[in-house]
């Protein structure tokens, strides 16, 4: 488990994908241009966000399909995918199809539960069947079987002149074991566990019996890794924001401080009835931040981190930023580009 003397095995980094709501293109283009600089930087994958109703990406699928042909090597995941939105069936479609263009490099990850800001969207969204809509761990479950390619129709082979399958199409086989789920709570680390997924842990948890957040993300990876048939094995990547200043200008890091230092007060104590506690984030050097993170405890714990870029800078900080996570703090952990 990385602590000084054992490295990192991958370096993931994470992307909200911004755009202006009036001229959405050059965003969008932007974000498969970071994708590609992962990929010339050596990182193991590219995560990006989900976001409906707002100016980040909507459509991770498609976005990542066309990553997918802007680059050979770089891995490509969604965190996550609220399945709220989505049809499991026709979802399960677009994955395979994503997976077999990539070349098997997609990480799909997915969550359940109402979406954000359900009571203002569920009418549009389910105009006849909010009410009846199954939002809960069988949607999961559901999604996790058509991409197994376990039967979702009973069709014949053949009608008329057309073929038929009963299984969603195309099939990627290699699929299924690289399906993640992002979970903040223990009912969640444990069902991953239970039912054989990866775990993408959370920026946000509840603070079910810890008001450290360090604390509760452990928490949850060991009780993930209990649960899970693989054990102590069980796939597990960390998600925090961490932004290196390395490189960065004067006026980059005056920005950056000014950005951690608005955010920080609302990681004091828990929030709201959920008891909803944010990650704090990490910013200074490389080796300052590799510093704050072995003496993180769920650091401590994973091979794998996905390091969420902060949401609102401009494209020549995020260079900055992807380029001293490859080439500093990512060896400051141990980790190297696997070519």
């Amino acid at each position: 488990m990385p602590q000084p003397g054992v490295a990192l095995d991958k370096l993931g980094f994470l992307t909200i994908g911004l755009f202006d709501g009036h001229d959405p293109g050059p965003g969008h283009q932007v974000t498969l241009a970071m994708i590609e600089l992962g990929e010339r930087l050596g990182f193991d994958c590219a995560w990006v966000r989900h976001r409906h109703f707002q100016y980040g990406i909507s459509s991770p699928v498609a976005v990542l399909a066309a990553a997918s042909q802007r680059t050979a090597r770089i891995e490509l995941g969604t965190a996550v995918i609220p399945l709220g939105w989505e049809n499991p069936l026709r979802l399960a479609e677009d994955l395979a199809t994503v997976d077999i263009l990539s070349g098997g490099r997609l990480n799909p990850g997915i969550s359940t539960g109402p979406p954000m800001n359900w009571e203002a969207v569920r009418e549009a969204l389910y105009p006849d069947t909010w009410e009846r809509e199954d939002l809960s761990y069988e949607r999961v479950s559901r999604l996790l079987r058509f991409v197994a390619g376990e039967p979702a129709a009973s069709l014949p082979a053949t009608i008329g002149f057309e073929q038929f399958s009963p299984c969603a199409e195309p099939h990627s086989p290699g699929l299924r074991s690289r399906m993640w789920y992002g979970g903040g709570s223990l009912a969640s680390a444990k069902w991953a566990g239970e039912n054989g997924v990866n775990l993408l842990t959370s920026s946000v948890v509840k603070a079910e019996e810890s008001e450290d957040f360090a604390d509760v993300q452990l928490s949850h990876i060991k009780t993930f890794r209990a649960s899970h048939p693989a054990g102590a094995a069980a796939r597990v990547s960390q998600g925090l924001v961490v932004i290196p200043t390395d490189s960065a200008s004067p006026a980059q890091r005056d920005k950056y401080e000014a950005y951690v230092a608005a955010r920080t007060p609302r990681t004091a104590a828990p929030a709201g009835p959920a008891r909803m506690m944010f990650a704090r984030d990490i910013i200074g050097t490389s080796a300052q931040i590799a510093e704050a993170l072995y003496a993180h405890a769920a650091f401590r714990e994973v091979t794998e981190v996905a390091f969420a870029l902060p949401f609102s800078f401009e494209h020549e900080d995020y260079v900055q930023i992807l380029t001293d996570m490859a080439t500093r703090l990512g060896p400051a952990l141990g980790w190297a580009p696997k070519g």
